[in-house]
C-alpha cells in the first residue's frame, strides 16, 4: 500500500510541475480620454501594413482605457478599450491622455 501511495504522490507531483505556473491575470485598462479632436479607432494592427479595419472615429473627450506599460503600443498605435461601446481597438498613442481623470 505504501508503494502505491508513493507512486501516486510522485505522479501527482510530476503532473503539477508539468503544468507550470498559473497564467497571469489580465490587466484592466487604466481610465483615459481622447485628447485629439478625433481619433480613428481600428480593429487590429498589422506590423507590415499598419492599422486595419476602421471601427469608428472617437471624438475629443471620449472615455477610453489603456494601461501604460501593460497594453501594447506598435509604432505609435496603442491597444485601447472604448468604454462607451465596450470593445478593444487601436488609436494613436498621442491621442490618449487625462489618465485617471475620471
Amino acid at each position: 500500500m505504501r508503494i502505491v501511495t508513493k507512486v501516486l504522490v510522485a505522479t501527482a507531483s510530476a503532473a503539477v510541475l508539468a503544468m507550470g505556473a498559473p497564467a497571469q491575470a489580465v490587466v484592466p485598462p487604466e481610465h483615459a480620454v481622447i485628447v485629439c479632436q478625433s481619433a480613428s479607432f481600428y480593429a487590429n494592427y498589422d506590423s507590415s501594413s499598419g492599422p486595419t479595419g476602421l471601427i469608428r472615429v472617437l471624438g475629443y473627450g471620449n472615455k477610453v482605457g489603456h494601461t501604460r506599460g501593460a497594453h501594447p503600443v506598435y509604432n505609435g498605435w496603442a491597444a485601447t478599450f472604448d468604454f462607451g461601446k465596450g470593445d478593444w481597438g487601436y488609436v494613436r498613442n498621442e491621442c490618449l491622455g487625462g489618465y485617471g481623470s475620471w
